[in-house]
């Protein structure tokens, strides 16, 4: 595996301004969905310090693509924070961490439950020492339960959390969702976590601990598939890129690829089907509700494509686009990072990194008014770049 050399000396400097600024997260958490939270914290101001594993750092580190030594994949969820490396089982570099912590807002970790407490630096502990110190754990089952313990990365809990059963075409083999919604749900719900614990301690004083299992966020996640296996008691399967409930909803195939349509009320059925040269199917005995539709989802998907087929995606774009139906052509990754809606929002921004020269990276969803969304954002830390600022101002 490629290595990133260590800058220990040099400063990053601080984030941009947000609603955060003032906060400081000392980040113990490694690969992603810890690091995605705190990502999201240093996007709206927060100051973020990862303390890492000295030598080795975080595991992310060694992930590839690589430029010029350094792990692409690091820096895209850890661009804007600084990096101390702490060997917690050091006496000296404990105390340099305990130092860290009295100046500290949150603490984020994302080791297996037990991990904290053999350190000594479990929630009960820290809270008597620390007691406006917010604790966030996100761990792969959560801090309680039978399966606690287990360890757990995003693909098992996305297969143990019943996404992957309702993921691909009936008769697939199991398919994982093409991005780490396992990791990236779980670091999505512990800032909110950690902000509303914030708001808490704001409001009460009070430091609260926040407690994740990614398992949790799975299940979480399942939206109308739970909802319709509470209702039947039968196990919803994958009905690939088809809503379960709304019809029509899917993907259609055109002439030259394939278009989205969501036609997700009765009004927007009668707009495609007047789009669509049918007027007819608006009093259709099989089309008038969406339980017949969905009853017929079939007859109407063979009907629609008939249509559909006679023409490329661009055109049917432009029909649906003009009678007001929702539609959309289905981009892959680099039609969708460059498509003009993302740039208009800002949504690749660049990363202007001693090592690796300027790098594209993707942009932060939340825009807040009254706060800058800059097109240029600071990198990653090399590891343990940060360590002489951070002594100097730990020990003022």
């Amino acid at each position: 595996m490629a290595a990133e050399q260590t800058a220990a000396g040099t400063s990053s400097a601080q984030t941009q301004a947000g609603p955060l600024s003032g906060i400081t997260v000392v980040d113990l958490s490694r690969i992603l969905a810890g690091p995605y939270c705190t990502l999201m914290m240093a996007e709206l101001g927060a100051r973020v310090i990862k303390v890492e594993t000295p030598g080795t750092g975080d595991d992310a580190r060694h992930y590839g693509p690589f430029v010029n030594g350094k792990s692409a994949y690091f820096q895209s969820v850890n661009r804007g924070k600084q990096s101390i490396a702490l060997n917690l089982k050091d006496d000296g570099d404990r105390a340099t961490f305990e130092k860290l912590l009295e100046k500290a807002d949150v603490i984020v970790e994302n080791f297996r439950p037990g991990t904290m407490e053999k350190l000594g630096y479990g929630w009960d502990t820290l809270h008597a020492k620390y007691p406006k110190l917010i604790y966030a754990a996100a761990s792969g089952f959560g801090h309680s339960g039978p399966e606690m313990t287990r360890p757990a990365y995003d693909m098992v809990v996305q297969g143990m959390g019943g996404i992957m059963s309702i993921t691909g075409h009936e008769g697939s083999p199991p398919t994982r969702i093409g991005t780490s919604i396992g990791d990236i749900g779980a670091g999505l719900f512990t800032a909110i976590g950690v902000m509303s614990a914030l708001f808490g301690r704001a409001m009460t004083g009070e430091a609260r601990k926040v407690d994740i299992g990614m398992f949790d966020c799975q299940v979480a996640l399942l939206e109308n598939a739970a909802m319709r296996y509470f209702v039947t008691g039968k196990a919803p399967g994958p009905l690939g890129a088809r809503h379960p409930s709304i019809t029509p909803f899917q993907a259609f195939n055109t002439a030259d690829g394939h278009i989205i349509i969501a036609a997700g009320n009765d009004g927007l059925f009668h707009k495609m089907a007047d789009a669509l040269g049918k007027p007819e199917w608006k009093t259709d005995d099989r089309y008038t509700t969406n339980d017949l539709r969905a009853t017929h989802v079939t007859e109407l998907e063979d009907e629609v494509e008939a249509v559909l087929k006679t023409q490329p995606t661009a055109h049917w774009m432009t029909v649906m686009d003009a009678a007001g139906v929702p539609a959309g052509p289905i981009n892959n990754i680099g039609q969708a990072v460059e498509y003009p809606q993302t740039a208009a929002r800002n949504m690749v921004v660049t990363v202007d990194d001693p090592v690796t020269g300027p790098m594209k990276v993707v942009g932060n969803p939340i825009k807040i008014s009254g706060y800058a969304d800059p097109k240029t954002r600071l990198p990653a830390p090399n590891l343990d770049q940060d360590r002489e600022t951070i002594l100097r101002e730990i020990e003022q």
